[in-house]
């Protein structure tokens, strides 16, 4: 029989100077009374790729798959994910209205992460005094004003998505 998951719950933010601009995610992870703080920027992106990359950044984090409680203020992330719209583009080959989902290849790195540990997303307002969320804030702030940004080549050079027909 297989030991419970370790429960974990992990805090995110993504922000964006200019959007598109210079951007930064952090992320916040407690396992009991363990915390780790994690934070990167990226010279040139969105707001909606720094909350998914946060996400993204905290569940690649994790050793083991966990029982997770991610707490975000981003409804596209968590909307994406608890709705099931993520899964219903995947099984559309990353396509909505007959166009490329826009930030197509987090949402799959996103999804594989949550399929690997048992993630449940809860929403909290933005700058409304949450103490982690505006940590988190504090920290993506931080990293998208940092010296010599990564590049976000999902943004810079968006890749296509497969249609697993042989292409």
């Amino acid at each position: 029989m297989n030991p419970p998951a370790k429960r974990v719950v992990v805090f995110t933010d993504g922000a964006c100077t200019g959007n598109p601009g210079p951007g930064g995610y952090g992320a916040i992870l407690q396992y009991g009374e363990h915390r780790r703080e994690i934070s990167g920027g990226f010279r040139r992106t969105t707001n909606n790729r720094m909350e998914l990359m946060a996400a993204i950044k905290a569940l690649e984090a994790l050793k083991e798959p966990c029982t997770v409680t991610l707490v975000s203020d981003s409804e596209y992330v968590v909307k994406g994910i608890s709705k099931g719209w993520a899964r219903g583009w995947r099984a559309k080959a990353w396509r909505r209205s007959g166009k490329t989902v826009p930030n197509w290849e987090l949402w799959n790195r996103l999804l594989e992460l949550c399929e690997r540990n048992q993630v449940n997303l809860r929403w909290v307002e933005g700058h409304a005094g949450h103490v982690e969320n505006e940590r988190c804030d504090q920290l993506a702030v931080a990293a998208a004003g940092g010296p010599d940004l990564a590049v976000d080549l999902g943004y810079e050079s968006p890749p296509l998505p497969s249609t697993g027909l042989g292409e």
